[in-house]
């Protein structure tokens, strides 16, 4: 039998085995049911911060129509309301069912609200007063508002931006903290499937059957691309449909970001898995037992979990500083920072490039060191077998 061959059946075992278990389906709905949460809440807390309900009462009703316009060039869908009763519209301003209540007349007007208000609200309800003071102002000197205008039209401030603000940063924020927080539950989730399965098929003695078939370095990368390819159906799945969820409620602007976030967390997931994925094999075969499994995975794992803490914390403070700009170069982080700093579009293409170039040679190697481990060690049963015995076999 063909290299190829041994590698692609132990690929198909471990592909079809995992994507028939239980756990497989029911983590995929479950991951699926927190994101579909997660984008309606955002949706639901968005309109509700651009939406307003203001009630008002006697004289006042007549700033219904300039209200409405001034707060719609502040980002805000106002709703206004013709209240009867003073004393009713206050209740429902403390019951939450109105966000402001204005009452008298210009330039005498009285806002009530239950805190301390909506400061948007309060600065275009201030212009739209003086906006009906200088009016009637105005009026009682015999100029009319449309000469006024018309002088005014083309005076303005000549505004020059030293580092122009992304209209997208925040959609692009959002992105990159997903990417990386499904690469971060995907290498480790899967990477640890990788662990287990070693560790089982070595207490179970099935390793010893399968080595008299095929060699230990076809094993090994089967197992890897199996279950690599597992985490890359269900990052694929998890991130279409995310990516159909934010399209419907409009959080995200799909068209422009989603598709280029999608590409690139899937290749960063096969750089990642590929990387952290051998090292999981070759350290879960140094031990015979699942209870000794977690103290040889520890190291590895808190290296992805530092990636991914330390990733979301510099991605939200600095993502163009140098530190996370060091770290997001390095094979051990790449996989979670790079994506991230991507997708905000701060990482320049050089960085891009070496920073892919860097995590090759580091899989190049890592393949070949854990390779030679998983050999040495993966037919050793009973004692843990020490690192430095498994590189001089």
């Amino acid at each position: 039998m063909t290299s190829a061959r041994a590698v692609s059946l132990v690929a198909k075992r471990e592909f079809v085995t995992k994507v028939r278990t239980r756990s497989f389906l029911i983590g995929t709905a479950v991951i699926i049911a927190v994101l579909a949460g997660y984008v309606v809440l955002q949706s639901v807390l968005f309109d509700d911060q651009q939406r307003s309900v203001v009630g008002l009462s006697g004289q006042a009703t007549q700033l219904a129509d300039p209200l409405r316009e001034k707060a719609r060039a502040f980002g805000i869908d106002l709703e206004t309301r013709d209240v009867t009763t003073a004393g009713n519209a206050e209740q429902e301003v403390r019951d939450g069912g109105l966000d402001a209540l204005v009452t008298g007349a210009p330039p005498e007007l009285k806002m009530i609200v239950k805190g301390s208000g909506d400061e948007i609200l309060t600065t275009a309800l201030n212009d739209v007063l003086r906006q009906q003071v200088l009016i009637a102002q105005l009026a009682e000197s015999g100029t009319t508002p449309q000469e006024v205008a018309q002088s005014l039209a083309n005076v303005k401030v000549d505004v020059t931006a030293l580092e122009p603000v992304d209209p997208q940063r925040g959609q692009r924020l959002a992105i990159g903290l997903i990417v990386a927080a499904l690469l971060y539950y995907s290498l480790l989730v899967y990477g640890t499937m990788v662990a287990q399965g070693v560790v089982e098929e070595k207490s179970s003695r099935v390793v010893e059957i399968l080595l008299a078939t095929v060699r230990p370095w076809q094993l090994l990368l089967g197992k890897v691309i199996g279950l690599g390819a597992v985490g890359l159906l269900q990052l694929l799945v998890i991130s279409t449909v995310g990516l159909g969820l934010s399209s419907a409620f409009d959080v995200v602007d799909v068209g422009a970001l989603g598709g280029a976030a999608l590409l690139t967390g899937v290749l960063w997931y096969l750089l990642g898995f590929f990387l952290y994925a051998t090292v999981f094999a070759a350290a879960a075969s140094l031990v015979s037992r699942q209870e000794e499994l977690q103290s040889v995975l520890t190291p590895i794992s808190m290296t992805i979990i530092v990636a991914f803490v330390a990733g979301i914390n510099l991605m939200i403070g600095s993502p163009s500083g140098p530190t996370v700009t060091v770290l997001s170069m390095l094979p051990p982080f790449a996989p979670i920072l790079m994506p991230g700093r991507m997708a905000l579009g701060v990482a320049p293409a050089w960085q891009v490039v070496l920073s892919v170039v860097l995590a090759l040679l580091a899989i190049a190697a890592i393949t070949w060191l854990g390779g030679k481990v998983y050999a040495n060690a993966v037919l050793r049963t009973g004692a843990r077998v020490k690192l430095r015995e498994a590189l001089k076999l």
